[in-house]
């Protein structure tokens, strides 16, 4: 059910966790439990991912994404159609996209890391990099 994109947006951005959609090589789709942060632009959300997983390689290869988020009783969803950009993966504790990982790990916690320098290598060592839905359509049920 086509449902309007701010309220399912407003939905979503309330929460953190929900199941990214990629589409594998054979056209079928491949889920991850993920958390997300909501951008500040309103309209897009930021995931931390590995550079080997098969959701960086889906995306590499098919930008198209879809985020399905639930409430927790498990009554109301929202998934959110999207375009997927990845930035580089991270080189340096101290480039951009660490900078980006940090900034995302603060606005999803709420709070600082007890241990930022090895925080910052292990981005580095992990070779995360940012993957960035921007939404272009929703649909679902949000209930009462």
């Amino acid at each position: 059910m086509t449902i309007d994109l701010d309220a399912a947006l407003t939905f979503a951005w309330s929460r953190q966790r929900g199941v990214l959609v990629t589409v594998k090589r054979d056209g079928r789709p491949q889920l991850s439990n993920i958390l997300y942060v909501p951008g500040d632009d309103g309209r897009s959300c930021s995931i931390s991912v590995t550079d080997t997983r098969a959701k960086t390689r889906n995306l590499r290869r098919d930008p198209r994404a879809s985020l399905h988020v639930t409430r927790d009783d498990f009554f109301a969803y929202v998934v959110l159609e999207a375009q997927a950009t990845l930035s580089p993966v991270s080189a340096d504790p101290d480039d951009p996209v660490v900078d980006e990982l940090v900034a995302m790990y603060r606005r999803a916690r709420g709070e600082e890391h007890r241990d930022w320098p090895g925080f910052r290598r292990a981005m580095v060592d992990e070779r995360r990099l940012v993957a960035t839905l921007s939404v272009t359509a929703a649909y679902g049920m949000l209930g009462q």
